[in-house]
């Protein structure tokens, strides 16, 4: 039996300890807001938090989240309301959005790390998740509105 917290609430699961994260989260629990990309850890679409930090859950054992605590895009805001949630559609960030609940985790964790990001700072951290869209500057845009709350509404 496996124990961890997901979302907040506590989970306890007597899988595989070596089934991937994704699975665990998608198959398991549900939860199909993390996407799965390449499923080698490159793309960066089923990026979830990890005690807060960015991991790729395609490529992260569920034994890797034992008493520990997971964060997914359905976790971030009970209303779909986190300022990153908010700049991302002021921003109109997302085109084919398979990248972007990976690409809003992402930013929560940098956040989280810089609260007010540096552009280098934001390539920096973006450049684990991969987008086909290209919609790099958007998501940067996006990431900046959301870490000034003076801006966040308009």
């Amino acid at each position: 039996m496996i124990h961890f917290t997901l979302n907040g609430e506590p989970q306890a699961l007597a899988l595989d300890p070596d089934t991937p994260l994704l699975w665990v989260l998608r198959d398991h629990l549900g939860l199909t807001g993390t996407k799965y990309g390449c499923g080698e850890g490159a793309c960066g679409a089923c990026v979830v938090r990890l005690d807060g930090e960015p991991v790729k859950s395609c490529s992260t054992p569920l034994s890797a989240v034992a008493g520990r605590s997971v964060q997914t895009i359905e976790g971030l805001s009970p209303d779909g309301r986190h300022p990153l949630q908010l700049a991302w559609v002021l921003e109109e960030v997302p085109q084919c959005g398979y990248c972007q609940s990976g690409q809003i985790m992402t930013a929560a964790a940098l956040l989280a790390r810089h609260p007010r990001p540096s552009d280098e700072q934001i390539n920096a951290a973006m450049s684990e998740v991969l987008c086909r869209c290209g919609t790099y500057g958007r998501i940067r845009r996006a990431i900046h509105r959301a870490a000034t709350p003076e801006v966040q509404g308009g």
